[in-house]
């Protein structure tokens, strides 16, 4: 390769694609993206905030849950500026370290998300199977550790492909396919050999996320064996509805990366609009739909939401 073809590839510039074909609804768009973003923002606010407000709420499950939505409210500030900086027409450039950044923010809070869900469900496991020593196994510190256990996972675990971004040539010309970027989609550009990131970043998310979700459905599968050995119906019911949230908390957030997923690698000859709006579907729908769903379903926050808006009005 010419001296003058490697400075070419070796750009540090990428064009953000958006959302192709639809250039001229970029100022329609825009309205319920930033209705989603604002929504994503004030949503987990409020979470964090009635958590740390509502002394009975100060319990490992409340906990976790504080750090889901921490972890939500962080994907959403990840994001927001590429994709409203395209629909708003400011920019759809971003550099080479913005971009491998960016990706390492995204890729690293999935990988969080997926850990606090894990503990929630063991939270769920040992409240319902061993409730007698709920308190005594789920104390302060061991919450605290499995927090900086999950963080310490998902910020060193991401490192490695996420470094070799950095040095990787890339084949010109530099049109990454969403409106934010991704590993995979970096690696698509790649003039380099990036079989060490494709097989790292396979053997990541079968240790990570396939294992975190193997996990928690055994122990749901404990816990309803559990459930079912109660006597009363009335207990079950009871039982079962302290994990209704969680469980939904679990779809909103597996089944768009499954979707994704099978997108990219069967659904290649789909137009590349699908493409974009899965991705921002697994970007966005996750911290969008928890606070409503924990807000809904769990009667903690509830009650004490309808105490501070009755105090509001």
């Amino acid at each position: 390769m010419s001296d003058s073809s490697v400075s070419l590839v070796n750009s540090s510039i990428f064009t953000l694609k958006g959302f192709p074909g639809l250039e001229q609804y970029y100022p329609w768009i825009s309205v319920p993206f930033s209705s989603i973003y604002a929504m994503v923002f004030l949503g987990n606010c409020m979470v964090l905030h009635v958590i740390r407000t509502e002394p009975s709420l100060h319990q490992p499950m409340f906990y976790f849950l504080a750090f889901l939505a921490l972890t939500d409210l962080c994907m959403g500030l990840s994001t927001v500026h590429t994709v409203l900086g395209i629909l708003w027409g400011i920019s759809q450039e971003i550099s080479l370290d913005g971009c491998i950044a960016q990706a390492y923010f995204i890729h690293g809070l999935s990988i969080t998300e997926s850990g606090v869900l894990l503990t929630m469900a063991y939270d769920r496991f040992t409240a319902i199977c061993n409730p007698l020593r709920y308190t005594s196994i789920l104390t302060n510190h061991r919450v605290l550790g499995l927090l900086v256990g999950i963080l310490m996972r998902s910020a060193l675990s991401i490192l490695p492909v996420i470094i070799r971004l950095k040095w990787f040539q890339y084949c010109c010309p530099h049109m990454l396919s969403h409106s934010f970027c991704l590993h995979q989609d970096l690696l698509r550009l790649a003039c380099s050999d990036i079989r060490f990131n494709s097989f790292y970043a396979l053997t990541l998310v079968i240790f990570t996320l396939l294992l975190d979700s193997l996990l928690i459905l055994v122990s749901y599968v404990f816990i309803l064996c559990t459930v079912l050995a109660v006597a009363s119906q009335e207990e079950r019911l009871k039982s079962l509805q302290t994990c209704v949230s969680h469980i939904c908390a679990v779809l909103v957030f597996y089944i768009p990366i499954i979707g994704l997923t099978m997108v990219h690698r069967f659904g290649k000859h789909l137009s590349p609009l699908v493409h974009v709006l899965m991705g921002n579907i697994y970007i966005l729908f996750p911290p969008l739909m928890n606070p409503i769903i924990y807000s809904v379903k769990t009667q903690q926050i509830r009650t004490r939401l309808k105490k501070w808006f009755s105090l509001k009005v």
